[in-house]
């Protein structure tokens, strides 16, 4: 195994040279040190499941701080350091960063508690993690390259296709690894240990339902990045999770799962956003009332709730807008986020909503402001009512050049 893993690590279609070179830095920078480094967790399964390796966490028995500090010194970057717990991220350049961690063990003060933390050996750091497919390491330092530590036979459940917490109070302990049980399940296609399902019950959910929006929104936000996201939703709705809301949040309409990969066209002019076009497909056939509820209780951001709202609203609102002017699609519109438009018009199809996004949003009366004072108009809301009027005009194929513009315009006068 170790000599495959070996051979893996060195290999540049799955680890590209650049990254074996700054491995091999931080690697010969920790032995300077007296310092061991393994790579752990997501990168210790993923290799090992033939997938794609993007998780670089490097765990140093010694003082991650002090090695950043001296491969900024060798190398250059800029250091983050989190010397509460022990932790720092080298950033290389700036499409580049290494997360540098001192091995160290875990007790929580309470249930659902941040943990306290202090140094100890990679054994122990393995295991403080949540599943046993993530208490893997591979040493990367000097001739033990590709060695693995497995202390709590992850890679058995890896063959096994199982995902199995280390002891029974982990959900307690941390209920958020409720929703990453449920991630790397789907993630994966494999399933729960037995004895780890049944630790999904009324204990944990008590001390889940106790814990910050912002936690429980955050494991929503990953999720929404993740290919199976709807295959998640639905699992947690299975498992319960969503019984702990008030109110309870939908389950996921299966006929929008396929819409979140959908791309706003350039002509639109809608910037992509995976996350917050998930969360309006999700919520975008509730309620307004439901919608708020459920945003305080997950604490969502102005833009997340804005965003949620008005694509629900504006589903709402489509039958009485159908017959409708150009103008009055454009006033009812352009009050909305972009993107609440384009979610409405992935599950609607409505013309009008991509004339909007194309053109009408951009179409402006040519008389300014500027124009008004010249024609001597009294500053005040009458500027506003004009240019309004003339712009509608415009939109709705009433005027169609400058001179008929201004004709209205004399008119209006």
């Amino acid at each position: 195994m170790e000599n495959d893993l070996r051979r893996l690590m060195l290999d540049p279609n799955r680890i590209p040279l650049d990254r074996q070179s700054l491995l091999a830095d931080i690697a010969r920078q920790a032995a300077s040190l007296g310092a061991t480094c393994y790579l752990v967790g997501g990168f210790a399964r993923d290799l090992l499941l033939n997938e794609f390796v993007d998780d670089f966490d490097v765990v140093v028995e010694g003082d991650a701080i002090k090695l950043g500090e001296a491969l900024v010194k060798q190398r250059g970057g800029k250091l983050i350091a989190h010397r509460k717990f022990g932790t720092a991220i080298w950033r290389v350049h700036e499409n580049e960063a290494i997360d540098l961690i001192t091995a160290r063990s875990e007790s929580y003060r309470h249930a659902g508690a941040l943990p306290t933390i202090k140094p100890s050996t990679i054994e122990d750091d393995l295991r403080r993690r949540d599943f046993a497919v993530n208490a893997l390491a591979v040493r990367f330092d000097g001739d033990h390259l590709g060695e693995v530590l497995d202390p709590l036979d992850g890679r058995a459940d890896l063959a096994q296709g199982l995902i199995r917490v280390l002891h029974p109070r982990s959900f307690v302990d941390d209920p958020t690894r409720v929703f990453r049980a449920v991630r790397y399940e789907q993630r994966y296609g494999f399933n729960l240990h037995p004895d780890t399902a049944k630790l999904i019950n009324r204990e944990s959910f008590e001390t889940l339902s106790k814990l910050s929006g912002e936690r429980i929104r955050h494991e929503f936000d990953l999720i929404f990045e993740e290919e199976n996201f709807a295959r998640m939703l639905s699992r947690l709705n299975e498992l319960g999770v969503f019984d702990l809301f008030a109110p309870r949040p939908p389950k996921f309409n299966e006929d929008y799962s396929g819409l979140i990969n959908s791309r706003p066209p350039a002509e639109f002019g809608v910037s992509a956003h995976r996350v917050l076009l998930g969360y309006s497909l999700w919520l975008m056939d509730l309620p307004a009332n439901a919608i708020e509820s459920i945003s305080k209780r997950l604490r969502f951001t102005s833009e997340l709730r804005n965003a949620t709202l008005s694509a629900a609203q504006l589903k709402n609102d489509l039958p009485a807008l159908k017959d409708a002017k150009p103008s009055a699609w454009t006033m009812r519109l352009e009050k909305i986020p972009p993107l609440s438009v384009y979610a409405v018009w992935l599950i609607s199809n409505a013309s009008a909503l991509k004339e909007f996004l194309v053109k009408w949003r951009r179409i402006k009366a040519n008389v300014t402001g500027d124009d008004l004072k010249v024609r001597g108009v009294p500053t005040g809301p009458r500027y506003k009512e004009i240019l309004s009027q003339l712009r509608a005009a415009r939109l709705d194929g009433e005027v169609k050049n400058e001179q008929e513009e201004d004709e209205l315009l004399n008119a209006l006068l």
